[in-house]
């Protein structure tokens, strides 16, 4: 165990006995009396942060660990992290490995009996998750994707919260029901859009492995450079294979994400060349994060019309 990591630990045990030392309570009972003071939700990804704002309202009162174009599978919680999920009633974050380097800290709260939930864990069962080629018996993390496994989740968290805060129970329930009604209107509009784009042409090319999930639901060939997990880095070898692919199959555009250093697809770019093809950078798809607070792309509907969008636009040649 790293030093750093040590004393995370040694935080979160210390916040604990303060809290303890305060409480007249147990802790169970605190967490489900919410008449006084709003219920503390920590999101790991702007992506789970936008949605329990759309199932919670001003119920709750959410912290958000990663903002705009940080990578979760690169993240590691700081001390501040750690004391707010320390100091949390519930604490949201994706699983399935997604923010890797922060799983002993998950632990660390779940044995403090704060509610801590692996949301794509929970919601997407075996029979719907996609199997990792790099990492065997792991499955893919990217759920959101899919639309319609975010509506899953939607409807898992709204369960949750409404388990947590039992007098607002039907508020918490009927807004995640409303918001799958949106995410349902959503999947529709990114289905007809893709079908824009002849079958044989659909083929998307991003930094790394995070499209999956939406190339079955919507049926791309999808290709990525790097791994499902960013800390795997992408050798000369996977540039070569890539380009070969793209010159092969005459694809038109890549995407770089932004999360992601756009580095890896420029030297794809630059091999494709060398070989007598061009291809263009179709534009920049979000994707282990939204875009900034207070534009559309900020939100989960708005950036995923932005990426079909951009993904349509790349690959039918229009203007960006």
């Amino acid at each position: 165990m790293s030093q750093s990591l040590s004393r995370i630990l040694v935080l979160i045990v210390g916040v604990g006995l303060v809290a303890a030392g305060c409480a007249r309570q147990p802790a169970a009972d605190r967490a489900a009396d919410f008449s006084d003071r709003k219920m503390r939700v920590v999101a790991t990804t702007n992506i789970i942060g936008d949605l329990v704002r759309q199932v919670a309202g001003d119920r709750v009162a959410l912290t958000t660990l990663m903002g705009p174009g940080v990578d979760p599978h690169l993240y590691k919680a700081s001390e501040g992290d750690v004391q707010r999920m320390a100091e949390a009633d519930v604490v949201l974050y994706n699983g399935l490995d997604l923010e890797g380097k922060m799983t002993e800290v998950f632990e660390q709260m779940a044995r403090r009996q704060i509610t801590t939930v692996a949301l794509a864990d929970d919601a997407v069962p075996d029979s719907l998750r996609i199997a990792s080629a790099e990492y065997v018996g792991n499955h893919d993390p990217h759920v959101w994707f899919d639309v319609a496994l975010w509506a899953r989740v939607t409807r898992h968290v709204g369960e949750v919260l409404a388990q947590k805060d039992t007098a607002h129970a039907d508020l918490y329930r009927s807004n995640a029901e409303a918001y799958v009604q949106r995410l349902d209107s959503l999947d529709r509009y990114v289905t007809a859009q893709a079908k824009r784009v002849p079958a044989a042409q659909r083929v998307l090319i991003t930094s790394h492995d995070a499209f999956s999930y939406f190339g079955r639901a919507y049926a791309f060939d999808v290709r990525g450079l790097q791994g499902i997990s960013t800390s795997s880095e992408a050798g000369a070898g996977d540039v070569q294979a890539l380009a070969d692919f793209v010159v092969e199959r005459r694809i038109p555009a890549l995407f770089v994400e932004t999360s992601v250093s756009p580095r890896g697809i420029q030297a794809v770019r630059e091999a494709v060349r060398a070989k007598g093809f061009e291809v263009r950078v179709g534009g920049t798809l979000y994707g282990d994060a939204l875009g900034d607070a207070g534009t559309p792309e900020g939100t989960y509907v708005g950036a995923v019309r932005h990426n079909i969008d951009t993904i349509v636009q790349g690959l039918l040649r229009e203007p960006i």
